[in-house]
């Protein structure tokens, strides 16, 4: 067993993200590995070669374990072409999943898994060093299990790829990337309105953005109140690795006076972002603004016509 003893914010896991689709007599596969969230690999299946995501996506590895890696998934990528087509006789075009990985299980070891599916159903499993059909594979997934179940050599691989690879990859991993995972990027926030949700009502949006790691509170106060109709929207991922949010509240156009979108996050060493709504403030900038704007224009024109 493997055993990890830094804490990291959210479960430690890596898996490879098989998809291959088998149309029009031929095949394409997709291929891609994962640090939890992160995208850190992907799979040229043209040139049969891993693409390294990040400069520490080699972990500790060698050159020599990763080539050896790229041979197994090649010959794999090739073998379970003919294993789908002849052997379980799948004639039309369908799509296959695999998922192959390790999860740490409560910060004690490593736990692999590997899951088929097909046509995003469950097909079949590995558990215990053995194949298990899915109910919904049916018979197909019965006579798969049988047949990789006869291959001991095969089972064995299976096997250390995610109880013994996959947790020593993962480890490398984490420690090479150390600085990457571990960096603490402090979020911007700014408030806007969304779409009347009603007569007389206003939608206040509190957007929070670029903020890492992922783990954050976004809630509408008034004073020290939380506002229990705030509603959280998924907290999706920006281009550069880092993960937006936003918090919305449905309230009535005379209740805005004292609201505030309060954020806390670990980057912010406990001092919290408030943001006051200020909607007739923001208003009067704008015409204060305008004002400015309209007055310089006319000084100029008036200083054009002296000058010109």
């Amino acid at each position: 067993h493997w055993h990890w003893d830094e804490g990291f914010e959210e479960p430690v896991s890596y898996h490879l993200i098989q998809i291959s689709s088998f149309y029009n007599h031929s095949w394409k596969h997709l291929g891609s590995g994962w640090l939890g969230e992160l995208e850190t690999h992907r799979w040229n299946s043209s040139s049969g070669t891993i693409i390294f995501l990040y400069p520490w996506s080699r972990g500790n590895f060698s050159n020599k374990e990763l080539m050896d890696l790229e041979k197994f998934f090649h010959t794999y990528f090739t073998n379970h072409q003919g294993f789908y087509i002849s052997l379980l006789m799948f004639k039309d075009s369908f799509d296959l999943q695999v998922t192959l990985g390790c999860e740490l299980h409560s910060g004690k070891a490593f736990v692999g898994f590997l899951q088929i599916a097909i046509q995003g159903f469950e097909f079949m499993s590995f558990q215990n060093e053995t194949f298990l059909p899915s109910l919904k594979g049916g018979e197909k997934a019965q006579q798969a299990c049988i047949q990789l179940n006869l291959s001991p050599a095969f089972k064995r691989t299976i096997h250390g790829l995610i109880s013994d690879t996959c947790p020593r990859f993962t480890l490398g991993l984490l420690d090479a990337g150390k600085a990457h995972l571990q960096r603490q990027v402090k979020p911007e926030a700014w408030l806007s309105s969304g779409p009347s949700t009603g007569s007389g009502h206003l939608l206040l949006v509190c957007h929070v953005s670029g903020f890492y790691p992922k783990p954050v509170w976004v809630m509408w106060m008034r004073g020290e109140q939380e506002q229990l109709g705030t509603q959280r929207g998924d907290i999706l991922p920006n281009a550069d690795g880092t993960w937006y949010l936003r918090a919305t509240l449905d309230v009535a156009a005379g209740e805005v006076a004292g609201l505030a979108c309060r954020v806390k996050h670990s980057s912010l060493g406990g001092q919290d972002l408030i943001l006051h709504w200020a909607p007739h403030r923001s208003l009067g900038l704008v015409l204060l603004a305008v004002i400015v704007a309209l007055a310089l224009l006319t000084g100029l024109g008036f200083w054009l016509r002296e000058h010109w």
